[in-house]
């Protein structure tokens, strides 16, 4: 029984369509509260392709389409009419975003209970304000989609670290050390400079036996493809495998240097090691991997940064200097210390 003595909801709906990484997040927290209620029925609502983020957590989908069917909030009416029907009776939004809420409140209308997300927007602010040395870590985003949960009535500790376990491999038998790379964000202030990304691919090529460069189309598969050709163990990965073996590929790895960004919230999700850096963002600002080894962070001390919290705002300079403060070198004397702790 929640502590109001009303029951627990029996069929719990949670919703968070976007970003990849912050989708990615989420599992940690339904593990967590799955391990305390076993018999709950959870229902993810997300789009199609982020369902291998929860694969092993016993969850069902309704499938948001929000660049297709459900683009409009006008259609979030139809997310509702089939919560509905599947016997939906309590709603946690982890997105707080305006498609989310109208879902939450045609929910809501219909009787249903509903919880939402505090998404701490002047708590961040203060925090880019103060600067990323002076201030206090704000709570991560793991804890905070915990609390929504909470507000529901559900009691249970917050979740643990990821821990490894036994995935195929992709790529065939392992021998040797494998090290990915994932220097892209969508934005470019989360983005590794490309010239630098360079030099860090031959730094990193040189200590294992297979790379593996993690990335999106466009420019980023040209910079991937062109590694490829330059050193013989390198392997682009864009188009050559689904977003659940490239998942099963991390779980492989021995270290995966990421940005800010999916990857590194996937490699927290199979419990591989990560050394993150940090350019525009703040690890601070509740974002880092969930159990990931805050040691393994690289960042610049400006007083300039951290300047956003998603990245998206274009650098005061024009040259990115906190990105450009982390030196490949300092990626790959990392990565040795991270491989060294395992």
């Amino acid at each position: 029984m929640a502590k109001n003595k009303q029951p627990l909801p029996r069929h719990l709906l949670v919703i968070r369509t976007s970003a990849m990484g912050d989708v990615a997040m989420l599992p940690h927290a339904l593990r967590a509260l799955r391990a305390a209620y076993p018999r709950l029925r959870i229902t993810v609502a997300t789009p199609r392709l982020l369902r291998p983020f929860f694969e092993g957590l016993d969850v069902d989908f309704l499938e948001v389409d929000t660049k297709g069917k459900h683009h409009s909030l006008l259609r979030m009416w139809q997310v509702a009419r089939e919560a509905c029907r599947l016997g939906i009776d309590a709603v946690a939004d982890v997105h707080g975003v305006m498609r989310s809420e109208a879902f939450r409140h045609l929910m809501w209308l219909r009787g249903v209970p509903v919880a939402h997300i505090d998404k701490e927007h002047s708590e961040k602010r203060h925090f880019i304000r103060q600067g990323g040395a002076e201030a206090a870590p704000l709570r991560h985003t793991v804890l905070r989609y915990c609390d929504v949960f909470r507000q529901l009535g559900f009691e249970f500790d917050d979740p643990k670290p990821a821990v490894r376990s036994q995935r195929p491999n992709p790529m065939g038998p392992k021998q040797g050390r494998w090290i990915g790379f994932a220097p892209f964000s969508a934005q470019q202030g989360k983005t590794y400079p490309d010239d630098l990304s360079r030099e860090a691919v031959r730094l990193l090529a040189a200590r294992c036996q297979r790379l593996f460069i993690h990335s999106g189309g466009g420019a980023e598969e040209a910079f991937a493809a062109e590694m490829e050709r330059t050193y013989p163990n390198v392997t682009a990965l864009y188009g050559k495998v689904a977003l659940s073996d490239e998942m099963n590929l991390i779980a492989h790895l021995d270290c995966v240097v990421s940005m800010d960004s999916l990857v590194m919230h996937l490699a927290s999700l199979v419990a591989t090691p990560v050394v993150s850096v940090w350019g525009a963002t703040h690890p601070g600002l509740g974002f880092l991997g969930w159990g990931c080894d805050p040691r393994m962070v690289l960042q610049a001390d400006l007083p300039c940064r951290p300047c956003s919290v998603y990245g998206a705002k274009p650098c005061r300079f024009g040259d990115y200097r906190c990105l450009r403060a982390v030196t490949p070198q300092m990626i790959a004397d990392k990565v040795d210390e991270a491989i060294g702790k395992q």
